[in-house]
């Protein structure tokens, strides 16, 4: 009898534990679903074009600065090309260096780490830029791509602009923790995931010769602190002020960069 007990004590548990995953696997997409509703896309699916010679009145040749990824790349959000992650990262070089800078954005929105190396295949053949900045992984995260195989992608972009003679500077996953819209505990999930996923990207692009910067150190908090400035009005992507915190952060790594493979 008491074997009949713990048999049935242990198909009862079986069958809790698996309602229990089912039903938070329920919960989960709707939470998804709500999340996807408040957002919405009040934005567009377009970034504005910054792609420019930026500080024209510099002297010297323009550094050519690349940059792949997903929207927060393409700049998504901002409602002016200075605003931009490019535009703001164009200016903060030309003026630290004296120089002119030639802004190329290949980043698109919506884009996973799978897509860096179309994003490559779609520059001139000719091209050779300087300094290429990549930011990636929230689609990632949020289409449930294996860490591994998202660090895969990013780190064969990675070597292809080396091979180029790039310098390479990439911006971590950020926290989806920051995001209010998307209710609890799809948000706590996500935060975990993209937290996850960041210091898998961090120790790949280090372990490869680049420059990596996390955001959610950089920026997160201010993101977290203060939505209703650093948000766009998604309340996704960033805002001209959440950009410009993004690229303040960015730029002391790829003056770093650029400055170690400059003879």
């Amino acid at each position: 009898m008491a074997h009949v007990r713990t048999v049935a004590i242990a198909s009862g548990a079986v069958v809790g534990f698996t309602a229990f995953a089912v039903t938070g696997r329920v919960v989960l997409a709707r939470q998804a679903a709500i999340a996807r509703r408040r957002i919405g896309k009040p934005l567009g699916e377009d970034a504005i074009d910054a792609d420019r010679v930026w500080q024209r009145g510099r002297e010297g040749e323009p550094i050519d600065l690349l940059l792949l990824g997903d929207s927060i790349a393409a700049g998504l959000g901002a409602g002016r090309r200075k605003d931009t992650l490019g535009g703001r990262i164009a200016k903060g070089l030309a003026r630290r260096l004296h120089r002119p800078v030639r802004l190329r954005t290949a980043a698109v929105v919506g884009a996973e780490s799978s897509a860096l190396a179309a994003q490559l295949d779609d520059l001139p053949p000719d091209y050779r830029p300087d300094i290429a900045v990549i930011v990636v992984g929230g689609n990632d995260v949020t289409h449930r791509i294996p860490v591994s195989e998202s660090v895969r992608h990013l780190t064969g972009a990675i070597r292809r602009l080396q091979a180029l003679g790039a310098a390479v500077v990439v911006g971590t996953c950020p926290d989806l923790g920051a995001l209010r819209p998307v209710p609890q505990p799809l948000r706590a999930l996500g935060s975990r995931q993209s937290r996850l996923l960041a210091a898998a990207q961090a120790d790949a692009v280090e372990s490869v010769g680049a420059h990596a910067v996390s955001l959610r150190t950089a920026v997160g908090a201010f993101f977290i602190s203060q939505p209703d400035e650093m948000f766009s009005l998604d309340r996704f992507h960033p805002s001209a002020l959440g950009y410009r915190r993004t690229a303040e952060a960015l730029l002391p790594a790829i003056l770093a960069a650029f400055s170690a493979r400059t003879p």
